[in-house]
């Protein structure tokens, strides 16, 4: 009755350009399909990379500085645009895979000139190379307000991955309780929670979801180096070798007991693998289950509202 999911996670350095973010995105793709796994995750906005300079470079906030503005304007060129020629190439390579393939972009609304709002997004392949979820960050945190506007939740659902239901959430929607109960409602087997990097309290709301949803969570985070940081913009502080790492990782995959099942890894490019067996959800259900019997519908219930995506845009 129960079916199982061999998954995987790409922990690896984020990129300087799209060029290399999406050669890297191949290449650790092939990878991990060639160790078995039907499921391949990427860190949060693994395409182009993550914007780390909002939090360690000076002068970010400041109005109309020349510098900022240049790092900004080369965001939004490397950003994607779903539909466009990124996205062909991501679903192309889920298809020759045979892997659903669940990836964190930084998205791209096209008006036609290189312009519009930039989302943070987390997009979901199939195997039949279609992109089967489109979420967008409901709402981005603290500086990245700067870059990204705010998401909606058309995203919030499951799609079906080799008979395991696979949603995700990104960075800080995990500490936004009714975004969290959403998810539970749409039945996730397994959970993608992408981060720029899996920190302390990162690890925490990764356990606690693995608990509370009674689900497999897999906790994404990258690596970043100090050269891929814009040069024109000073960092707060010394400035770290080119080499030296500023996203140090803390990748992992955790049991719908919140145990770990692949402990996290730092420091160190690698993927981690494991076969999930899907009968567990079940099992720690017994106990817990916050879309089922434990949800008490008759007090509280949880009311989605939903605009439409244009309105977003």
């Amino acid at each position: 009755m129960f079916a199982s999911i061999r998954a995987a996670v790409v922990q690896a350095e984020q990129s300087a350009t799209l060029e290399e973010a999406l050669l890297a995105t191949r290449v650790h793709a092939e990878r991990a399909a060639d160790a078995g796994a039907g499921l391949i995750v990427f860190p949060e906005t693994w395409i182009p990379h993550y914007p780390m300079w909002l939090d360690i470079c000076e002068r970010v906030n400041l109005w109309d500085d020349a510098a900022v503005k240049r790092v900004y304007a080369r965001y939004v060129t490397e950003s994607v645009v779903v539909g466009g020629p990124v996205t062909e190439q991501l679903g192309e390579l889920a298809r020759r895979l045979q892997a659903t393939i669940v990836v964190g972009v930084s998205e791209r609304v096209d008006r036609g000139a290189g312009r519009g709002t930039l989302f943070n997004a987390l997009l979901t392949f199939g195997t039949d190379g279609r992109l089967a979820n489109h979420h967008r960050k409901l709402m981005p945190t603290h500086t990245e307000r700067l870059v990204w506007g705010l998401g909606d939740g058309d995203g919030l659902t499951t799609v079906d991955a080799s008979g395991a239901r696979v949603g995700g959430l990104i960075c800080w929607e995990h500490w936004m309780p009714l975004a969290r109960q959403a998810m539970h409602e749409a039945g996730e087997d397994v959970h993608v929670a992408v981060w720029p990097q899996v920190k302390e309290m990162n690890h925490v709301a990764s356990r606690h979801y693995a608990f509370e949803g009674r689900c497999f969570v897999l906790a994404a985070g990258s690596l970043m180096r100090a050269r891929v940081l814009p040069p024109e913009l000073p960092i707060a502080g010394e400035r770290p070798a080119p080499d030296g790492l500023v996203m140090h990782g803390g990748s992992a995959i955790i049991g719908p007991e919140g145990q770990y099942v692949v402990p996290a890894a730092y420091d160190r490019e690698e993927i981690l693998i494991a076969t999930l067996d899907l009968a567990r959800t079940a099992e720690e259900s017994m106990a817990l289950d916050v879309s089922g019997h434990y949800s008490r519908p008759d007090c509280l219930r949880l009311v989605r509202e939903s605009r439409g995506r244009q309105a977003a845009q």
